[in-house]
């Protein structure tokens, strides 16, 4: 084994990260800014104290970072998501900065232990799901790259919502996440701007006969900027993800309040402030879609405006623009800014459409993130043209000259101008928000190889036609200083013990654990730290779901947003087979499973939610069964988050990626599944493909029917009733969901689930690849009983997850999309 420090951490190089400095840091912001002693503080006193005396350490750094874009002119690229989940910052800056273990030493030579303080942080209401997770992952790597980057959002007040499972059900409560302040933001009262809504149009000549367009009349709301420094891995970068909140131009009637009127005193501010209130407001009521447009709207005027004003700093005409700005939208919803920049420069800037078309065309690019038809979004034309008139005029402008061009092409292909115009014609008109960011952007990427192809093949077949040097692929990645290097310090420490720490900055070198796969004795040291961290998360299974598991099962887990596609039920249509088996044959062979599952389902998601009910009943039958006991035990942990997929992944051994083929564009849970060790069952969806290419199939499981069979099967009249009547096993399975055997105080209620497979066309193949799938379980516990195979696997599985690291990701983008380069930061 290489020489090497017995931590993963690396050590701190800068005099005030000693551990002296680091304990009268932590007493100084205690008593200066909480205003506490050692006996009144609190838990949550000490962690702000701790976390405020890191935020110190990043200051500097971010100054100086800023000072040296701006001195050096850099081309910046401004990362655009409407959702950016961070989860704790404390742990990560803490490995960022290099100093884990010194604060660790510092703190226990003050009572305390570190792990303590960072349960006081909350995960921040910043995001939901894997995009927010991806764009989290990005803006590491773009500061450890030490790229000239900026990420921004919404200031969510209260986030997506906490999950409580109440009777089975999925219950939602806000998620008060700033409850008690966040100590890593700085207020930033100076950067406010207004924000248009409403009103109307007006139109003039001026005295050259040109005409112009005025936005008037309308209802104007406040957004100020709230900054957190993103600090990179081993360099002086510290990035600025720049959150906006929305303040009213209003803050107080007092002549209401005087009359009496307490609630209509304030009913502006708090109408206007509602627009950065929730994160994905419920849009199955209307008033829900108007917030969420507006929230749409409300995020990139702010954002562009706050662009453009870094930009008029150094330059009066805006022809060098795309030559020194890079906007990226992440997913539809940032959409609005291609109309946005077209206004500001066509109407704020006197810049010809021809030109400025232009310049936007070539300052954004887009990144598809779904093939799902309802995820791509469409929003009503008259919803549009009451509360933005002047975008939609640019919209049917844009289109217009668009569908011209097409027409000039391919002359009365009627087909072709329906399917690539922006307005989709109807009883209703809608825009195309996917289709608007394809023809306002330079750039059109899909996230996996196969996700690329069928947006290029499938999705939007003619504009990869017309266009087709703008569609490109780049792969998803995580940042495994997170997913691996925080999150699981066992697993961290023995592999720099054995090939030195070089991972953490390239994670290709992870393929040096190759020649120890079939090591005996590192084997054993692997499969410690994997039976420690199982030890871990059965502990919070018993904390938070009151169900006690054997860490010497196979922890078999599937942990990802409620969604037919990914196909939870699947799974637990395996998991009722093998309770069925048991009650048969209790005296079998049996591998003991302990399957875990964990996710959010939408609040307005119906049969989502009915999934998560029929899980909690399946295993509340299950888990009391005592033919079941130290054989089969199920768990649904409630609301999941980045803090508790931390300790969820590391104890994994079974990594479930069983959506249906060709409706997962990527997926990241899958990656850090890999990184730590667990071996996945999947089909070949998303990235799956690629994590195939990599490992190889000797060390994978995979099942079911190909994209291009689920397309075949659909197109050829799939029937289910077929597989559910030639497969005994199958039709026992739906026959006891049907009769009620896991509510028998309403035996009808999982009738929904059961009509969506065998009367309403069963669209997510479920039936079609339930035979595969559970011979493919099988395999897995064939493999899992074989202690040394099993192990080499695992091994192999992080050996060969270097491809998947958004170091490789970030870079990509920078090199063929951005057109930016690292900018290092000096000290002297």
């Amino acid at each position: 084994m290489k020489n090497a420090s017995k931590s993963a951490y690396p050590q701190p190089k800068r005099h005030q990260m000693d551990v002296a400095s680091l304990k009268q840091s932590f007493i100084n912001r205690l008593t200066f800014s909480i205003a506490k002693d050692e006996y009144s503080a609190t838990a949550l006193d000490r962690y702000q104290s701790v976390a405020l005396a890191v935020r110190d350490l990043l200051v500097e750094r971010w100054i100086k970072t800023q000072q040296a874009y701006y001195d050096q002119d850099v081309k910046r690229v401004y990362y655009l998501s409407l959702e950016f989940l961070i989860g704790r910052l404390l742990g990560n800056n803490l490995i960022n900065l290099g100093i884990f273990k010194q604060v660790e030493q510092a703190l226990q030579e003050l009572g305390y232990r570190l792990e303590d303080i960072r349960q006081m942080e909350n995960d921040a209401g910043l995001g939901n799901g894997g995009l927010g997770r991806l764009a989290a992952c990005f803006l590491d790597s773009m500061a450890t790259l030490e790229l000239p980057a900026y990420g921004y959002t919404i200031r969510y007040e209260y986030g997506i919502f906490n999950q409580h499972i109440e009777n089975g059900y999925q219950t939602e409560s806000p998620d008060n996440w700033l409850r008690y302040g966040n100590v890593w933001e700085f207020p930033r009262p100076e950067y406010l701007y207004p924000v248009q809504f409403y009103g109307r149009v007006h139109q003039y000549s001026d005295a050259h006969g040109r005409i112009h367009n005025q936005w008037v009349d309308t209802e104007n709301v406040m957004a100020m900027a709230y900054d957190v420094p993103i600090a990179g891995y081993g360099c002086n970068t510290v990035n600025t993800m720049r959150l906006w909140a929305a303040k009213s131009t209003r803050e107080f009637d007092f002549s209401d309040f005087n009359a009496g009127d307490y609630v209509g005193a304030v009913e502006h501010k708090n109408e206007t402030e509602n627009i950065t209130r929730v994160l994905y407001p419920n849009d199955t009521v209307l008033r829900g879609k108007e917030l969420r447009l507006k929230q749409e709207y409300f995020f990139v005027s702010a954002t562009l405006q706050d662009i453009i004003r870094r930009y008029r700093k150094k330059y009066d005409t805006f022809d060098k623009f795309p030559e020194k700005i890079s906007v990226q939208l992440n997913d539809t919803h940032p959409a609005l800014a291609i109309p946005e920049l077209m206004r500001r420069l066509v109407d704020g800037e006197a810049v010809p459409w021809d030109k400025a078309w232009d310049i936007t065309t070539r300052t954004f690019g887009y990144t598809n993130h779904t093939v799902l038809p309802e995820a791509l979004e469409r929003w009503r034309v008259p919803l549009i043209e009451r509360m933005l008139p002047r975008h939609l005029q640019i919209i049917y402008e844009i289109n217009q000259r668009f569908l011209d061009r097409i027409n000039v092409r391919y002359p009365g292909d009627v087909d072709r101008l329906r399917e690539m115009s922006i307005i989709e014609e109807g009883d209703e008109k809608r825009v195309r928000m996917a289709n608007l960011c394809i023809i306002g952007s330079h750039s059109v990427n899909g996230v996996a190889e196969l996700h690329t192809q069928i947006i290029k093949n499938e999705v939007f077949p003619y504009f990869h036609e017309f266009f087709p040097a703008k569609f490109n692929n780049k792969t998803n990645g995580i940042t495994h200083r997170r997913w691996l290097l925080l999150a699981n310090p066992r697993l961290s420490a023995l592999i720099t013990d054995t090939i030195g720490d070089g991972w953490i900055r390239d994670l290709n070198k992870l393929k040096e654990l190759i020649p120890y796969a079939d090591d005996v004795e590192f084997q054993q040291a692997w499969r410690q730290v994997k039976y420690q961290n199982k030890v871990d998360l059965a502990k919070h299974i018993q904390l938070k779901c009151a169900v006690q598991v054997d860490p010497a099962s196979m922890f078999d887990i599937q942990i990802k947003r409620m969604h037919e596609y990914k196909r939870q039920l699947l799974n637990v249509l395996h998991v009722i087979t093998l309770y069925h088996r048991l009650k048969a044959n209790p005296q079998a062979p049996f591998q003991p499973r302990t399957v875990i599952f964990g996710g959010k389902a939408a609040p307005g998601y119906y049969m989502a939610k009915l999934i998560i009910k029929l899980i909690n009943s399946v295993a509340e039958v299950v888990n009391r069964d005592p033919d079941t006991l130290g054989k089969l035990r199920v768990a649904f942990v409630p609301n999941y988050n980045v803090s508790q997929a931390q300790i969820l992944f590391p104890g994994a051994d079974l990594s479930e990626q069983i959506s249906t083929a060709g409706m997962e564009a990527s997926g990241t849970g899958n990656m850090k599944f890999m990184l730590n060790g667990a071996v996945t069952i999947g089909t070949l969806d998303g990235a799956n493909v690629e994590i195939l290419e990599e490992v190889g199939e000797d060390n994978m499981f995979i099942f079911g029917l190909k994209a291009n069979e689920v397309r075949e099967l659909r197109n050829n009249g799939y029937n289910p009733w077929e597989y559910y009547q030639s497969n005994p096993e199958l039709k026992r399975v739906i026959d006891s969901i049907a009769d009620g055997m896991f509510c028998t105080q309403q035996r009808d209620l999982f009738h929904p689930i059961v009509n969506s497979l065998l009367h309403d066309g069963d669209y997510y193949c479920l039936l079609a690849d339930y035979a595969a799938y559970v011979a493919c379980q099988a395999e897995v516990e064939k493999a899992y009983q074989d202690e040394p195979r099993w192990t080499r696997m695992s091994i192999l599985n992080v050996a060969n997850s270097g491809k998947f690291t958004t170091d490789r990701t970030i870079r990509q983008y920078a090199a063929e999309i951005w057109g930016i380069k690292p900018c290092p930061i000096q000290f002297d």
